[in-house]
């Protein structure tokens, strides 16, 4: 099976990177980007093939990764129609906010269709990848794309009326993520502890705070109920992020990022 990327962006990077470290030879990836030279870069490094044009891509590929921003959808897709009808490709798109609908309508009836949004983590083959197709996609076609972003982290299933959600809570929350720990570290440094020393412990509790979620089975407050003890540090830490905001701060971010991620679908933005 071979592989096109429209794009040769950071996402893509890492993808065609982790495919091409995973067992997929680079001679069946075929990659252009707006000013070719990010797509020879990453060709060359990958051992990939660099093409000229997204219509040279289409020609060589069965699958063909969508991997510009949601904008840039609208101006390129007009123009690829021909190389898509007469291809008949398997279309991959990791644009945020565009749905499957938008992609049919903006690709030949009856293009088999797969949304997947994976998040920046990609880079260190730790993304966690939402997925979502149209009734086009056959069970091989989808298997062969799960395989492809599980060489980049952990690939979950999602209906695509969750989508919105999931790129709230696996994608833009890798965000918050980075902000907390990098809050932790700050105070560490303000109290007087190195602040490299403090990233790398703030990092390392928040990966087996994770891993004990995923592990154990318990609900996060039952873990939080375990860790306070009565009239102890840490319940004043956690009250006292209470009393700042912490959750609803955290909710709000949540409505902001899906309000944001509506209107781009929408075209608003």
């Amino acid at each position: 099976m071979k592989f096109g990327f429209i794009g040769a962006g950071n996402m893509v990077s890492a993808i065609v990177k982790g495919m091409t470290t995973n067992g997929y030879d680079g001679k069946n990836i075929f990659i252009t980007s707006k000013t070719v030279t990010s797509a020879a870069k990453l060709a060359e490094a990958c051992g990939a093939n660099s093409c000229q044009t997204a219509g040279e891509v289409i020609a060589a590929s069965d699958v063909v990764v969508l991997g510009v921003k949601p904008h840039i959808l609208a101006e390129i897709l007009p123009g690829l129609q021909e190389d898509f009808a007469a291809k008949k490709p398997l279309v991959v798109s990791i644009a945020a906010g565009k749905t499957l609908a938008y992609l049919a309508e903006n690709l030949p009836k009856d293009t088999p269709i797969v949304r997947v949004m994976p998040n920046i983590n990609a880079k260190i083959g730790a993304s966690t990848t939402g997925i979502c197709h149209n009734d086009a996609v056959t069970a091989e076609q989808l298997e062969a794309v799960k395989a492809v972003f599980a060489t980049i982290g952990s690939v979950a299933e999602i209906p695509e009326n969750h989508f919105g959600i999931f790129s709230v809570i696996g994608g833009a929350s890798v965000a918050f993520a980075y902000m907390y720990m990098d809050a932790l570290a700050r105070a560490a440094l303000k109290a007087g502890m190195p602040k490299k020393q403090a990233l790398e412990i703030a990092a390392e509790t928040v990966k087996g705070s994770a891993e004990m979620v995923l592990k154990s089975g318990e609900a996060p407050w039952s873990l939080v109920d375990q860790v306070c003890s009565p009239g102890g540090t840490t319940i004043e830490g956690v009250t006292t992020l209470q009393a700042k905001g912490f959750e609803a701060a955290v909710v709000a971010a949540f409505d902001a990022v899906l309000e944001k991620d509506k209107k781009i679908g929408r075209g608003e933005v």
